[in-house]
């Protein structure tokens, strides 16, 4: 199918994200889907605690690779996917002359996607998790099958808008990011995926333009002192950019539109933040608040990290709003 690329600042320094190797990294999605391969990632805690109870064990194999990024030696993988490996840019030599993967790959609603290796530390990592999961099962519930034109913002891997695409018929995704490491990932997820796409690097919902039937959105919304921009949701307790992205896209909907939003929420004595916030907003710009608790409980562990001393738990939540088709 037809992919449409728009600009993206090419300045990427992990060897996977130069555009010369787009066509390996494709290479490398078809020869993991045509093997079978299978793997959902946990969270980050879970990932540390696996791999803390034997740090120098070596991946044996592709899944303890490319889902649990352990280091490995050179004949750990048959020729054919090391080759493939290597074409992507997905692996570096180690002082010792072990490889490190610098991609994970993991399965969502059926589909592969690559994502960052473990750990992802760096400001600009591709994040996928099990919250993408819940995100793509909430998106298969409530999208509108009349949608055609779609938009994920704030992609990442792109799991939302290529979930969405792949269940209507003729979408078009528009995939946007501040993160070019995250398009250029996305936009190869996509294609592999088989969904018409573009890509946008943009700062914020404010500087796209145009009419979407279909917004999907999971933002960034933890309290993260290193301010990564695909964990830290700023002030409120990490739901700031919950908030703006809400209140921002729905000026992006065409009428009749719907927006669907996955994200976590603090928990702070009792009273959820983000929808005390929402409903001081959104009955100023017309539209109704279908909200819900999706999973009580998530990320306990960040628990006793700075800033969230008075939060009792964080919540994964889910919002539907849809434009009024007159409006």
């Amino acid at each position: 199918m037809l992919t449409e690329i728009s600009e993206v600042d090419q300045r990427l320094a992990a060897p996977w994200a130069a555009a010369e190797r787009r066509p390996a990294l494709l290479a490398l999605l078809r020869l993991l889907d045509a093997r079978g391969y299978d793997h959902v990632t946990a969270t980050p805690g879970t990932h540390a605690r696996v791999v803390a109870r034997d740090p120098e064990r070596l991946g044996r194999d592709v899944r303890e690779v490319l889902g649990w990024s352990r280091r490995f030696e050179h004949d750990a993988l048959d020729p054919e996917l090391l080759a493939a490996l290597r074409a992507a840019g997905a692996v570096a030599i180690e002082p010792d002359g072990r490889l490190r993967p610098l991609l994970r790959a993991s399965r969502v609603a059926g589909r592969l996607f690559l994502h960052s290796a473990f750990p992802t530390d760096a400001p600009d990592s591709v994040f996928l998790g099990p919250d993408s999961c819940r995100f793509a099962q909430l998106i298969a519930a409530r999208l509108d099958p009349r949608a055609t034109r779609v938009l994920d913002y704030g992609a990442g891997a792109g799991v939302g808008g290529i979930v969405a695409a792949s269940l209507l018929d003729r979408a078009h995704l528009t995939l946007a990011d501040v993160n070019p490491r995250a398009l250029a990932l996305a936009s190869v997820n996509a294609e592999h995926s088989g969904v018409t796409h573009a890509i946008e690097q943009v700062q914020a919902p404010d500087d796209l333009a145009g009419a979407f039937d279909l917004i999907v959105t999971h933002p960034p919304f933890m309290i993260d002192a290193a301010k990564r921009a695909y964990r830290d949701g700023g002030d409120l307790y990490g739901a700031r950019l919950s908030l703006e992205w809400v209140v921002q896209g729905l000026a992006l909907l065409a009428p009749g539109g719907r927006l669907i939003l996955h994200t976590g929420v603090s928990i702070v004595d009792g009273r959820d933040v983000l929808r005390d916030a929402l409903r001081e907003r959104l009955p100023a710009i017309g539209v109704g608040l279908d909200y819900c608790e999706l999973d009580p409980d998530i990320f306990s562990e960040d628990l006793d990290q700075p800033g969230y001393d008075r939060v009792e738990r964080i919540a994964a939540v889910g919002l539907v709003v849809e434009r009024s088709g007159g409006a």
